[in-house]
């Protein structure tokens, strides 16, 4: 298991280290629950559901769908499947590995500002997705950085979309999502042809 591995197999459970936030995830499994849902159903406060719903949806448990000013949010089948092939690492012994230094020149060769590129050295390593931010301002910047990865004027279909997200993070189908959802890129009806959303003018 590499480094990166090791890291965002650690933030899965620790996420999953609250009684609340697994009765949650077997909640979500069934349809999206909001905020507010989740805090009758628990008799919490909707911070409280507030901040596990944003430690499950950093760990990529959780598919999140604004809608209006409101947040949907259900379980992501897929993270469950990458914990499943993560825990057979536990019963190997870990690689006699160097570790690798952080590559960040690329982030001090863009033309963003020192708050941006912040953003980017404390959620990426060696242009590799760590985590995803809970807060928007900061998951805005992701997207944007991710969007650059597609070329304006190019159609995709939703599988090469898939397969360039993936080279980033796993959670492709939360961050393909999102792209759309913040406008970064549009799509066809029924998701067949995605393309990026000029954001000049």
């Amino acid at each position: 298991m590499t480094d990166k591995q090791e890291l965002y197999f650690s933030m899965m459970l620790k996420a999953l280290a609250d009684d609340n936030r697994i009765q949650m995830l077997r909640l979500m499994s069934e349809r999206e629950y909001t905020v507010t849902e989740l805090a009758q159903i628990f008799g919490l406060s909707e911070p409280t559901i507030s901040h596990h719903v944003s430690k499950l949806h950093a760990a990529g448990f959780l598919h999140r769908r604004v809608a209006a000013n409101q947040r949907f949010y259900i379980l992501n089948p897929r993270q469950i499947e990458i914990l499943q092939q993560n825990l057979v690492f536990l019963t190997r012994p870990p690689e006699n590995v160097q570790r690798e230094k952080p590559d960040y020149a690329w982030i001090d060769s863009l033309d963003w500002s020192d708050a941006d590129k912040k953003v980017l050295r404390d959620y990426t390593t060696n242009r590799k997705l760590t985590q995803l931010p809970t807060r928007e301002k900061k998951w805005l910047v992701i997207l944007r950085w991710i969007a650059t990865k597609f070329e304006m004027g190019v159609l995709y279909t939703e599988k090469e979309v898939n397969q360039i997200i993936t080279q980033i993070h796993p959670d492709y189908a939360t961050i393909r999502r999102n792209l759309v959802e913040y406008n970064f890129m549009d799509r066809e009806v029924g998701g067949k042809t995605y393309w990026l959303i000029s954001k000049e003018g």
